[in-house]
């Protein structure tokens, strides 16, 4: 039987790499008619840098206002928090600047903006039913995003939203939600924490090796996954060795863009970030560390049921004939992340909570080898002990 599959591609329009981001988000403003841009921020970025002071004096009188104070994880009440004030700044065009948690704030703040939402509760409402179009009205409000980190969550129409009242992070989505651009500027970067800025590589790197493993992978994804595969491995290397080399770090940017081909095309994660989701929301764990933390355990976990994929996964790091768990877990350590549950103080007595918590994302019906419950994860966990 011949493969058959489907791939959709999404609303964004366009990206541009290599340029100046304070330039080119007002060339985009102006190109697109927006006179009242809202521009969402990384607070250390705003006040400890001159950074959006140059996008502001850019933008001139276009800009509405400035929103810097969206925690780690996306809570509701934050995100209601900027919504309230975009609404009242009268945005027609939303600017991110910073990591993946502002970029999924600013994805839902274009939710609330289009549906009348103002309360974190309303959120309820607006969450996924599977098999369902996505509910509420289509965000009219774009998005244009100039990424810090290299989660790359700025690539796909997904936002990851943490409910305070349940410590659970959830996912709201419509195709709409995904960023119009996305501006890749290696220079904004360099004020990036190295901790942050290599650990997010890492989960760029969870992304093409979870897609690219998984039972349901194609080919278009899979020629995205390996080379952004490819790219991160010798980007982030180089950055560790040289933070001043611009052009490693731009590598490390389209690496992660590439990272997001097959998510973007329709394929699924696994148990790396089904776990990863449990520990940002519960623990607090940075998503990067969870990934640093989880692949290699879930590759090794996951082996018997696909050696012949992880076996190129370890060649595209350039480690040809080498276990891919094993080929991970170094290159991690290289970088020096951590690399088990208990370097972030994530003990056994915790393992029950986060296993049953885990089988209720949706990754972890997906992963590569069939999970069929809570003893599972637990075994996972075990080899990230």
């Amino acid at each position: 039987m011949v493969q058959s599959g489907r791939v959709a591609f999404g609303k964004m329009e366009e990206v541009l790499f290599g340029v100046n981001a304070a330039e080119a988000v007002a060339a985009q403003a102006r190109e697109l008619g927006a006179h009242r841009v809202f521009l969402m921020v990384s607070g250390t970025l705003n006040r400890e840098t001159d950074e959006i002071a140059r996008v502001r004096a850019a933008l001139g009188n276009l800009c509405a206002g400035v929103f810097d104070r969206m925690p780690a994880h996306t809570p509701r009440q934050a995100v209601i928090a900027a919504a309230n004030q975009a609404r009242a700044a009268d945005a027609d065009l939303i600017v991110t600047i910073g990591g993946g948690s502002i970029t999924d704030a600013a994805k839902t703040v274009q939710l609330c903006l289009g549906n009348g939402i103002d309360t974190a509760e309303a959120l309820d409402a607006y969450r996924p039913v599977k098999g369902a179009p996505p509910p509420g009205k289509a965000p009219t409000i774009r998005q244009i995003s100039v990424p810090t980190t290299l989660s790359a969550g700025e690539f796909s129409a997904l936002a990851g939203v943490t409910d305070e009242r349940t410590r659970v992070k959830e996912l709201f989505a419509h195709p709409m939600m995904i960023p119009r651009t996305v501006i890749l500027d290696p220079a904004m970067t360099r004020h990036t924490p190295e901790w942050l800025f290599l650990s997010t590589g890492i989960r760029a790197v969870d992304h093409c090796v979870e897609g690219f493993c998984s039972q349901e992978a194609n080919p278009y994804a899979d020629a995205q996954a390996l080379r952004g595969l490819s790219l991160l491995a010798r980007g982030l290397a180089r950055v560790k060795a040289d933070p001043s080399d611009l052009q490693a770090r731009l590598d490390c940017q389209i690496g992660s863009w590439l990272s997001m081909g097959p998510l973007a095309s329709g394929v699924p994660m696994g148990a790396s970030h089904g776990i990863g989701y449990v520990l940002g929301a519960v623990f607090d764990i940075p998503h990067g560390h969870t990934s640093c933390i989880m692949l290699p355990a879930v590759m090794r976990w996951n082996k018997q049921a696909n050696a012949d994929r992880q076996a190129e996964i370890a060649a595209a790091m350039g480690h040809p004939g080498e276990d891919a768990g094993d080929v991970l877990d170094a290159f991690i350590g290289g970088l020096g992340m951590p690399r088990s549950l208990g370097a972030v103080n994530v003990g056994p007595d915790a393992y029950v909570r986060i296993s049953e918590q885990a089988m209720g994302t949706p990754w972890i019906p997906r992963n590569p080898r069939r999970i069929d419950g809570p003893a599972h994860v637990r075994e996972i966990l075990a080899l990230a002990a």
